[in-house]
């Protein structure tokens, strides 16, 4: 039987303008509502906050083999100290678009970007859009 783990990102009420409005640094303010709205588009659903610094669109239910489960975010992002992290499908970041992407650092389910110039956005929009249509049956979604 597995253990239940509480998980620490959960969905909030926490409002996520506010969030973004206290990031610092003005250009990843500026990138990271421009995410969100590249993200809103995608989804067609309002963004909510996931634990203390994630912002998630849409939601989705896994459960594994192991019998660990929980919710979250279809698709969301992270202003973070050295980037801004993307958190899209693995499938989606190993897409052949990813290379034409522009500057970014990859790793599983992530996207890793300075700020939104160093990208192609129509590409970024598309690999968002995949990511957001993902088929999420095989996590129990």
């Amino acid at each position: 039987m597995a253990k239940k783990v509480e998980l620490k990102t959960k969905k909030n009420d926490a409002s996520v303008e506010d969030f973004l409005n206290f990031i610092v640094d003005e250009q990843k303010r500026k990138d990271c509502f421009e995410i969100a709205k590249m993200m809103e588009n995608a989804t067609k659903q309002k963004p909510k906050m996931w634990g203390p610094s994630i912002v998630g669109f849409g939601e989705y239910h896994y459960k594994y083999a192991s019998g660990h489960e929980g919710d979250m975010p279809i698709i969301g992002f992270s202003p973070r100290v050295q980037n801004i992290t993307l958190y899209l499908m693995q499938y989606v970041v190993n897409h052949p678009l990813t290379q034409k992407l522009g500057k970014v650092k990859t790793s599983k389910g992530c996207l890793y970007i300075k700020k939104l110039a160093d990208v192609d956005k129509k590409i970024l929009q598309e690999l968002i859009n995949e990511a957001a249509k993902a088929d999420l049956s095989k996590y129990g979604g």
